[in-house]
C-alpha cells in the first residue's frame, strides 16, 4: 500500500469534492480516482460513493478514514523528527485559528518562524469547533482558540492572552461624548455581530443572558472585517474584542466604548492534541506560545 493512495482518500474525504481533492494533492483529477480505485481494490471493499460526483464515504470508508489519518500522521511526526535531530525543523506548520484571535496571530507567526526558520505556517480561520476536529483528525498541527468556554478535551494549553468586550459604534452618532456604555443600551442597539456558530457570538449571548438580556441583530457576519465594515458604513454598531484595537490605530470613524460593567475576561491560548508521544510541529508550536511576548494590549 502506498502513502500518496491515503493521502489522496483523506484528502478528499476532507475536500469533498473530487477537483478539489486533486488540485490539494498536486496531481490531476484521473490520477485521483486512478489512486482512490487502486486503494479500493487494494482493501476489497468501495471506499468511496460516487455517480459523477463525490457523495460520500461508505461505511468501510468511515471505518477507514481515522486509520489512514493516524498512519499518515505517524509517517510525517517520523520524519520530522528524524529532521530535527539533524538540524532545524522543517515543513509546514499548519495552525487554525478562530477569528476573535487573529489580531495576535502575526506575534504567533513571527516567533514560531523566528524560531524554526527552515518552516513555514498555514494558518486557517477557523471556528473552535472545526478546530478541534482538525486537531482530531490531524489535519492541524495546533489552535489558536477559547480554553475556558467549551474546553477542548484532552488538549494540552498554553495560555497567551484574555480578551474583553467593547462596544463599537461609528462616530458623529448618540453615542459622542460617552466613556462607557451599559450592557442593557447595547443590546438594544441595533447592532451587527458574529452569527451564533462562532463561539465568541455564543460567549457573548451566555455573558447577556447572565444579566437576563438577549440580543436580536439585524445582521450577522462570520468575520470582524465585514462587522468593521457595517459599523463603518453607518447604521449599526458591534461588540468585539479588544484585541482588535490594536489592529484598528486612529480609527477617526469610530466611537469605541468599554462597558461599565465589564464582563469576565475570556482565555485564549494555544492548543495541541495530548498524543504521546507528541509531533515536533505541535511541540515547536506549544514552546512558542509558552514563550512568546504580546504587547502590552494584550493581558491575561
Amino acid at each position: 500500500m502506498q502513502l500518496r493512495l491515503l493521502r489522496y482518500f483523506t484528502t478528499l474525504a476532507r475536500e469533498g469534492h473530487f477537483a478539489r481533492a486533486a488540485e490539494a494533492c498536486g496531481v490531476t483529477q484521473p490520477t485521483l480516482s486512478a489512486g482512490i480505485a487502486a486503494l479500493e481494490e487494494q482493501f476489497g471493499h468501495r471506499l468511496v460513493l460516487r455517480e459523477r460526483r463525490y457523495i460520500g464515504l461508505s461505511p468501510e470508508g468511515q471505518a477507514m478514514l481515522p486509520w489512514a489519518q493516524q498512519l499518515i500522521a505517524v509517517y510525517d511526526g517520523m520524519a520530522h523528527a528524524m529532521e530535527a535531530i539533524d538540524g532545524p525543523i522543517q515543513g509546514e506548520f499548519r495552525l487554525g485559528v478562530i477569528p476573535a484571535a487573529m489580531p495576535a496571530t502575526g506575534y504567533l507567526a513571527r516567533a514560531l518562524l523566528a524560531g524554526h526558520p527552515a518552516s513555514t505556517l498555514s494558518v486557517r480561520s477557523l471556528t473552535s469547533r472545526e478546530i478541534e476536529r482538525g486537531l482530531v483528525a490531524f489535519d492541524l498541527d495546533a489552535g489558536l482558540t477559547y480554553l475556558d468556554h467549551e474546553p477542548p478535551a484532552d488538549m494540552l494549553a498554553a495560555p497567551l492572552y484574555a480578551e474583553r468586550y467593547i462596544f463599537l459604534a461609528r462616530a458623529g452618532g448618540d453615542f459622542d461624548g460617552r466613556t462607557s456604555i451599559g450592557w442593557a443600551e447595547a443590546a438594544g442597539s441595533d447592532l451587527c455581530l458574529l452569527h451564533p456558530g462562532m463561539q465568541n457570538r455564543r460567549i457573548l449571548d451566555t455573558r447577556l443572558a447572565e444579566r437576563g438580556l438577549a440580543i436580536r441583530p439585524r445582521a450577522t457576519a462570520d468575520s470582524y472585517v465585514a462587522l468593521l465594515a457595517m459599523v463603518q458604513a453607518g447604521g449599526f454598531a458591534t461588540i468585539m474584542p479588544d484585541s482588535y484595537l490594536a489592529l484598528l490605530p486612529g480609527m477617526s470613524w469610530a466611537r469605541i466604548l468599554p462597558f461599565d460593567d465589564p464582563a469576565p475576561a475570556s482565555r485564549i491560548g494555544v492548543i495541541v492534541p495530548n498524543r504521546h508521544p507528541i509531533g515536533p510541529l505541535a511541540a515547536a508550536a506549544l514552546a512558542v506560545a509558552r514563550a512568546v511576548a504580546l504587547p502590552d494590549g494584550f493581558r491575561i
